[in-house]
């Protein structure tokens, strides 16, 4: 028997050494989207699957009983072909996923349904702050009368991909007083931000509400349905435990 846990959060990173210290036998995948990231005392492996036919693949060489996607919550289309082929092979799957953040009297949310409908509440002049990676960089094209700041964890291969932007390299976590000091720094007049929820990614928000900066909270994508559900790191355990027993 063997569980194959989709990694790449910070709870993907807690189940991990979980499984380990409880002698559980899994192997973790990573998409390799983040340059050399720390181990997760599992054996992992890197990259991508091959798309479904290669997914499928892999989980008969390896031998794979159970399935425990622990990805980001945006990584909705993972998710999808994950609870898709588990449930044709007959396999076992879960889905790690955390609660959405959801906002306080003192916020000041803007929710939209993608990234290129910020152009729709932003007004020119404003300096925005993209914590959203740089994969979906090119949505952003739309705020060209904006200043355009991207954090993001390595230091980036190329230019940023329009002349009103740049590219900040930080690797978290960052405290909420962190980001407060940034946030000055920089002038950031909006946040936009994935709604992700869970706490690490928490203290943008947080310092956000206390400078009054406007955000731009991007919906997330319709999840797989039909597939076992955990909202926590101990839920997810537990069904490791009932599954692998």
């Amino acid at each position: 028997m063997t569980l194959l846990l989709l990694a790449g959060t910070g709870e993907a990173r807690q189940l991990a050494r979980a499984l380990a210290e409880r002698g559980v036998p899994a192997v973790a995948s990573l998409s390799g989207a983040t340059r050399a990231p720390a181990a997760l005392g599992l054996p992992t492996r890197t990259g991508g699957f091959g798309g479904e036919a290669g997914f499928r693949g892999y989980l008969r060489e390896a031998g794979i009983t159970a399935v425990l996607d622990a990805t980001h919550p945006f990584a909705h289309r993972i998710s999808a072909r994950t609870a898709r082929v588990c449930a044709e092979l007959g396999l076992p799957c879960c889905q790690l996923l955390r609660p959405p953040w959801v906002p306080g009297p003192d916020d000041r949310w803007t929710m939209i349904a993608a990234e290129e409908y910020a152009a729709a509440h932003i007004p020119d002049g404003s300096t925005v702050f993209l914590a959203t990676g740089r994969q979906t960089l090119g949505h952003f094209a739309n705020l060209s009368g904006c200043r355009l700041i991207c954090r993001q964890i390595d230091p980036p291969d190329g230019p940023f991909p329009f002349p009103n932007g740049a590219f900040l390299v930080g690797r978290p976590p960052f405290s909420v007083a962190d980001e407060k000091r940034l946030f000055r720094r920089l002038g950031v007049d909006w946040l936009v931000v994935k709604n992700a929820g869970g706490a690490a990614a928490w203290p943008k928000l947080e310092a956000a509400r206390a400078l009054g900066i406007r955000v731009a909270m991007i919906d997330r994508p319709p999840q797989p349905e039909g597939v076992m559900r955990a909202e926590t790191v101990d839920a997810a355990l537990s069904w490791v435990a009932g599954v692998m027993a």
